[in-house]
């Protein structure tokens, strides 16, 4: 088994491996899908880079929040439109939420994308949110989300045989247990339910259950991808950066390292068992860990809130950069020669 990471801490490749070994296993790239917030532009990025790749064809995605968002937009686009229409879905919701101001992929006040104006309503609108559930600060229950899924996402496209197989999770808040969501099961509410950030929205209730943000328990999902026909290849992309240089001071820089952490974990967790079971000789033929930078000057400081178009973009192309320099040092020239 070939295990193949980028670098965790810069997001850069090591150096080359090389391509794994033939094998009797069916070929083929899963995709594991991390979220968070308006960073899963950044994988919007990485799978708009991918989308160019002769070969490129997921045989299965998961993902959690925004990377659940990813995911249900390519796969739906996928299944009707190949390449071109997994690209378009993805265009259209990402450019829907900077249009719209859907911060965290979810309600948020519509403040100045930029300045002074920005910096007091959104740390105004971050008091708020520790004073008052989101019972009492929207009682309707209002999510602009909702309607961009509606209005962009073609759920009827994910039961079509073209359509990969797709797993997305959410977290029951009863017993704090993930909840798995496949291809035939997932609608808007499935998909909402993986995005609901408490702090911002009331909880989705689905088969009498109320279910938060899949990230705080599977962010993504990786071993149920193992399940079923082997895979050549499992890439997981993450959004949200797990390390700092530095001990944050202020409190705002202390809520987001404490969401860095608490958002991390499960993909650590995941990715921990993924390696017991390659060092069984099982799974994937090579694993590959593609993610943010969180030095690159081009974006500031990160932050998932943040959902003005220039920053998405900028995320982008980051993460179109990133996955460029991966492909290079990837059974370069032709990185999905069996898929």
């Amino acid at each position: 088994m070939v295990l193949k990471q980028i670098m965790r801490r810069l997001g850069r490749a090591q150096s080359p491996m090389a391509a794994p070994k033939p094998s009797n296993k069916p070929a083929g790239t899963a995709l594991a899908l991390q979220g968070g917030g308006s960073l899963g532009a950044f994988t919007w990025g990485v799978l708009d880079r991918l989308l160019d790749e002769p070969g490129f064809a997921p045989v299965r995605l998961s993902g959690a929040s925004a990377g659940a968002v990813n995911a249900v937009a390519f796969a739906s686009g996928w299944a009707k439109g190949g390449a071109p229409g997994a690209r378009d879905a993805l265009d259209r919701v990402w450019r829907r939420v900077g249009e719209c101001g859907v911060g965290a992929l979810g309600f948020c006040p519509t403040w100045a994308s930029n300045g002074i104006t920005q910096a007091v309503n959104s740390a105004a609108f971050a008091m708020a949110t520790r004073l008052f559930s989101p019972y009492a600060l929207n009682p309707l229950g209002f999510n602009p989300l909702r309607s961009i899924l509606v209005e962009e996402v073609d759920f009827a496209n994910l039961t079509l045989p073209t359509a990969p197989a797709l797993l997305i999770s959410a977290t029951r808040v009863r017993d704090g247990q993930p909840r798995l969501f496949g291809n035939g099961e997932i609608g808007v509410e499935q998909l909402l339910a993986s995005t609901t950030l408490p702090t911002l929205h009331q909880a989705v209730e689905i088969d009498s259950e109320d279910y938060w943000d899949g990230g705080y328990t599977l962010n993504p999902p990786i071993r149920a991808l193992l399940n079923g026909p082997s895979v050549g290849r499992l890439l997981v992309v993450q959004a949200m950066a797990n390390c700092t240089d530095d001990t944050p001071r202020t409190a705002a820089a202390i809520r987001d390292r404490l969401n860095q952490i608490t958002f991390s974990r499960p993909l650590e967790a995941e990715m921990e068992l993924v390696r017991e079971v390659l060092k069984r000789g099982e799974g994937p033929e090579q694993l590959d860990l593609l993610s943010i930078d969180p030095q690159d000057p081009t974006l500031g400081d990160l932050n998932g809130l943040r959902i003005d178009m220039d920053y998405l973009l900028a995320l982008k192309a980051h993460g179109r950069a990133q996955a460029g320099e991966w492909l290079a040092e990837t059974n370069a020239p032709t990185p999905f020669p069996d898929s």
